[in-house]
């Protein structure tokens, strides 16, 4: 790619267009950060999250989705690379900022002002992000390109590999067979809503080892449109299945227009493959931990959700009550009468069973898993964690 301006100041383009755009924007040279602006201030950058996959992607535009579905825009020119993110289609929740804000490791004490900028970024369709680099792409070459001109790879497929539980999968999801095989689906489809619906993580794994081919018939005139139209089809009859299973109408929903939102732009049959098995799998495995709970009262399921959608908070029986339309002392009555527990103690066990989590799966310090999970202090954290489990955090960490 050759420019057309000797004397083009990239970075003067770069700071007009994320004032514009309201995301933040950087420049790397030679894979080395060179120049970042941002309307607002933020104590971490969450682009250093993903910056290697982001530098892996090496065509003229590209765009790059993390697994909690942020997105950005990659462009490369010569031997320098623009990255406008991160942005999403709509609002994050606290959660979800909190979630962030601990994946780079930010202090309780830089956490506020971390959440409250990153609520200022604007949100934004990903091809309204493409869009802004196919404009510097042109002001820098000349050469216009459009949306539909672009190859775009997303790298972010590495993430679902964990997920995935054969490779065999990949041509297992759309072989086409003799036309007295089409619309084989019903049976398959009913295979799989029953597994979707109890929570039956273990069959799923053996199914998905032994899947048999899906011939779902004729849904577009191209292969990739084909494949997208049968994910939309099974994300829905999933979600459903989900929401049949106990799983929040809401959280089901938000998951499946994530997830289709995804799947529009991806570009290849092994991507859109991925996808589905690691939708499948996560809503199957959000069932499963419903249903171990399957005993539980309306109310204390509706405790139990409201305590994982303010993980990060420092929760009060105050808080539930008023979420609910109760009073503090009728609902801490009933919640003991159904469950022989206090409220405050099954706060405590939530919190506790994410943290073992957390201990085993990552190596965050003790004071930011503290943090993460709303408690005052470290000591405070520690001293719930032996009351619960019978050792200290660093102990339970060292065993396993």
């Amino acid at each position: 790619m050759t420019s057309t301006h000797s004397n083009l100041d990239l970075e003067y383009l770069c700071t007009v267009i994320g004032n514009m755009a309201g995301v933040p924007v950087r420049i790397y040279s030679d894979k080395k950060l060179t120049f970042y602006h941002s309307l607002v201030f933020l104590v971490k950058d969450p682009a250093s999250l993903y910056e290697n996959a982001l530098l892996d992607i090496s065509h003229p535009v590209g765009y790059y989705i993390t697994p909690d579905f942020d997105y950005y825009g990659i462009l490369n020119y010569e031997k320098q690379t623009i990255v406008l993110g991160p942005a999403r289609h709509s609002a994050p929740t606290n959660q979800s900022l909190k979630k962030l804000a601990f994946d780079l490791s930010i202090d309780q004490d830089d956490m506020q002002e971390f959440l409250s900028s990153m609520k200022v970024i604007v949100n934004m369709p990903l091809e309204s992000i493409l869009q802004i680099l196919c404009t510097i792409h042109y002001v820098i070459t000349k050469e216009k390109i459009g949306l539909n001109d672009l190859a775009i790879i997303d790298s972010e497929q590495m993430a679902f590999s964990k997920e995935l539980i054969d490779k065999q999968i990949s041509n297992q999801f759309s072989q086409s067979e003799d036309s007295e095989s089409i619309h084989n689906t019903f049976k398959i489809e009913q295979q799989l809503i029953d597994m979707v619906r109890s929570g039956d993580t273990v069959k799923l794994k053996k199914w998905i080892e032994q899947a048999p081919a899906v011939h779902p018939g004729k849904l577009a005139s191209d292969m990739l449109r084909q494949m997208k139209n049968t994910f939309i089809v099974s994300t829905t009859l999933v979600s459903r299945a989900a929401i049949r299973g106990g799983m929040d109408i809401d959280d089901a929903l938000n998951l499946s227009d994530a997830y289709i939102q995804k799947c529009e732009h991806l570009h290849s049959f092994e991507q859109l493959t991925n996808l589905q098995v690691h939708m499948i799998t996560q809503y199957t495995k959000s069932v499963e931990e419903l249903q171990m709970q399957k005993n539980m009262t309306d109310l204390v399921k509706s405790v139990s959700s409201y305590i994982r959608h303010h993980l990060s908070d420092a929760i009060k029986t105050n808080d539930i009550a008023a979420s609910l339309f109760m009073s503090r002392s009728h609902l801490s009555t009933r919640f003991k009468q159904e469950t022989g527990i206090n409220l405050n103690d099954y706060i405590h066990f939530i919190k506790i069973s994410e943290a073992k989590h957390l201990l085993a799966h990552t190596d965050k310090s003790l004071s930011l898993i503290s943090n993460f999970l709303g408690y005052s202090s470290q000591a405070h954290f520690t001293r719930i964690f032996k009351k619960t489990t019978g050792i200290t955090p660093a102990e339970y960490r060292n065993k396993l």
